[in-house]
Parts: structure tokens; C-alpha cells; sequence
């Protein structure tokens, strides 16, 4: 991939503020365009402030409009300059409305296309999408694999899928790698995360368990693989790929081959976290209806219901793409027991910071 200007969805958040980092540090020569809904803008100056004020350009705007919020000059300015791009921004939230959802990750991939269409110089778009485009497909999923009559768990699920599918059309006029993550947790060496969602629920009701003087439940069905995977990995994979001609046309699983169950997670945190292993087993259909309750949510950290779904799904996806590409870069995704000291730790320094609350 040549240096120059790199378009830049999803600034500054998790993976995004990271991957930012990561690609000024590997180009020195390379700058960042990074397009920011006006609310996020303070935040998002404030994160270029401390990676590189000099090479990082905030454009306040919005995906989810056509020609993104902006201004001609500044639209046409990015058609003819931009050399590659990263799509992350998405509304990842399990339980979001249909329409919230259709104009941010639909929509707002089409504008991104479109701009992309449009770029004289562009390399490549990356694009983020997720590996639970999957929908309720059970067995084994491949990363060439799209439309195969799936339906969906929630509806962050449906529209990105209807978004990798506008991607996939277009990857005649603007070349593509899409990136497709499981569940992202914190980083393998710091713990550090910036929410205590998805797998932090785990240790949510442990926590509460445990400081409550109370038994520790295990609820997930056992022989369900639970794929979760360190944001350092994620990064260090796009960071790898996005340079590599290779990964060029390509869908990549960014996951855990070799993922644990629902129960091993389970026990892995709860031996990290306590010392010990859960002492009662709740079924996990009842779990997720009695979660529907606002009290019982808070009594289990305020998980959502849609979430206990990820942990009964029989769903394995494989890397034999990602795989390739990746270990020429001496990249693989680490197990869960490999990095759960440091993911365990940061909780417990921060278990009761409300910044790293969910909404």
C-alpha cells in the first residue's frame, strides 16, 4: 500500500482509535481523514491530540447521509486524494431498532461506497463487517460463504448483513478487503477495553456474586464454542492485511479457531476472578426470558437478554483465508486462558468505573 490519504470511519472508537494509531506508526509519510458525527468531534480531536494532531484531519459529517454530511469542496478534495479507506463506524448494539440500524449500517456502507466509487486513487476500501453475518447458521461457516438462506438474531445482525452484501456488489469498481470479527474484548497484553459489555456480563455477575456473598450461577449451554478475540489482535491483523496484495478481494474471520465453550468461559473468568468454580447451573433459555426484567438484568450486570443467545449458538466459523494471509505475518489469534490475567485484572481495577458502564 503506497502513503497517502487514508479515509477513516469509526474514530475514535475501540478498535478505530488503535488501528489509527497503528497506521501512522507503520507510514510515516500517511494521514488520516477521519469523518466524525458532530457530537463526537471534541472526543475525536482529543484522541488525534494524543497520536498525531499534525497528520489526523477531523471532518465532522454524517455516514448516513448521502455524500457524507459534507461539503462539495471537501467531498471532492477526499474523491481526488484519498488513497485507501477503513469503514468501522456501525451501531453495534444487540437490541437496536430496524431503522436506527438500516440508515447507519446500511446506508451509511452505501455512502461509503459511493465516495469510494468515486476516489481516482483509491487501493483499497477495508471494511469492517462481523462474523455473525452468520445470522442462526449452525455447523461451520467459511469465510467465501454470504447468502445462504439465514435468518437473524437481532437486527445489528441483519443490517450488516445487507451491508457486506452492497460491499460484495461493488467490489468491481472499488477493491476490497472485508474483515469479519467475533466478539472483541480488551487488549491481550494491557486487559485494557473501553466497555464492560458482551463477555464482561460474565464477570459482571461474578463480581456480584461475589460481593454479595452469593453462589456463582453458570448459565450457557456447554458444548457451545463462545468466540471472543483480543482487540490488538484484530488491529495487528487489519494493520498486516490491508498491506498485503493477497488479502485483496478477500473475506477474512478474525476469530478464535480453536474457541471455548460457553462453559469453559465460564469457568476460565470465574477461576481468574474468584478462585473457584460456579456451583449452580441455570438453564439458559430461562436466563434469557427472566433477563426481559429490568431487576434480574441489573442482578446479572445489566445484561441484555438478546446476549444469551451468543452463548447457545453451535456455530464455528473457520479461518483457512485469514489463516494463510495472517501467518506470514506471524500473526495468530491467542486463547482465552493465554490472556485472561490481564482482562481480569483491568476489571477488577475498574469494576466500578460508570465510564466504562454500557448505556
Amino acid at each position: 500500500m503506497s502513503s497517502g490519504l487514508i479515509f477513516f470511519t469509526g474514530f475514535p472508537g475501540f478498535i478505530g482509535r488503535r488501528l489509527v494509531r497503528d497506521l501512522l506508526e507503520r507510514d510515516s509519510k500517511a494521514r488520516v481523514a477521519a469523518l466524525v458525527e458532530p457530537r463526537f468531534a471534541a472526543s475525536a480531536r482529543e484522541a488525534a491530540e494524543a497520536i498525531a494532531p499534525d497528520r489526523i484531519e477531523i471532518l465532522e459529517g454524517d455516514i448516513a447521509e448521502r455524500r457524507l454530511g459534507l461539503d462539495d469542496d471537501t467531498y471532492e478534495r477526499l474523491a481526488s486524494n484519498v488513497a485507501s479507506a477503513y469503514h468501522l463506524a456501525a451501531i453495534y448494539n444487540l437490541g437496536v431498532p430496524l431503522e436506527t440500524a438500516q440508515r447507519v449500517n446500511v446506508d451509511g456502507t452505501g455512502n461509503v461506497i459511493e465516495l469510494c466509487a468515486r476516489c481516482k486513487k483509491l487501493e483499497r476500501l477495508n471494511y469492517v463487517s462481523t462474523a455473525y453475518v452468520a445470522g442462526d447458521r449452525r455447523g461451520v461457516v467459511y469465510e467465501h460463504e454470504l447468502v445462504l438462506g439465514q435468518g437473524f438474531k437481532n437486527h445489528y445482525e441483519s443490517t450488516k448483513f445487507q451491508a457486506e452484501v452492497w460491499v460484495r456488489e461493488a467490489m468491481d469498481k472499488v477493491p476490497t478487503t472485508i474483515y469479519r470479527p467475533a466478539i472483541v474484548v480488551g487488549d491481550s497484553r494491557t486487559g485494557e477495553t473501553q466497555k464492560f459489555d458482551g463477555p464482561y456480563y460474565f464477570l459482571r455477575t461474578i463480581a456480584r456474586s461475589v460481593h454479595d456473598h452469593l453462589p456463582i450461577a453458570q448459565f450457557g449451554r456447554a458444548e457451545a464454542p463462545f468466540n471472543c478475540v483480543p482487540v490488538d489482535f484484530i488491529v495487528g491483523a487489519m494493520v498486516a492485511a490491508a498491506d498485503d496484495p493477497a488479502a485483496l478481494g478477500e473475506t477474512l474471520h478474525l476469530v478464535d479457531p480453536e474457541p471455548v465453550t460457553a462453559a469453559e468461559v465460564g469457568r476460565i473468568f470465574n477461576r481468574e476472578y474468584a478462585g473457584k468454580d460456579p456451583r449452580m447451573q441455570l438453564p439458559p433459555r430461562l436466563v434469557e426470558n427472566a433477563l426481559r426484567f429490568k431487576p434480574i438484568s441489573d442482578a446479572y450486570g445489566g445484561a441484555p437478554h438478546e446476549a444469551i443467545r451468543y452463548l447457545n449458538h453451535p456455530v464455528r466459523f473457520d479461518t483457512r483465508r485469514a489463516d494463510d494471509i495472517l501467518s506470514k505475518h506471524g500473526l495468530r489469534c491467542p486463547r482465552l486462558e493465554e490472556y485472561v490475567r490481564p482482562i481480569v485484572s483491568f476489571f477488577k481495577e475498574h469494576e466500578t468505573d460508570p465510564a466504562l458502564m454500557p448505556a
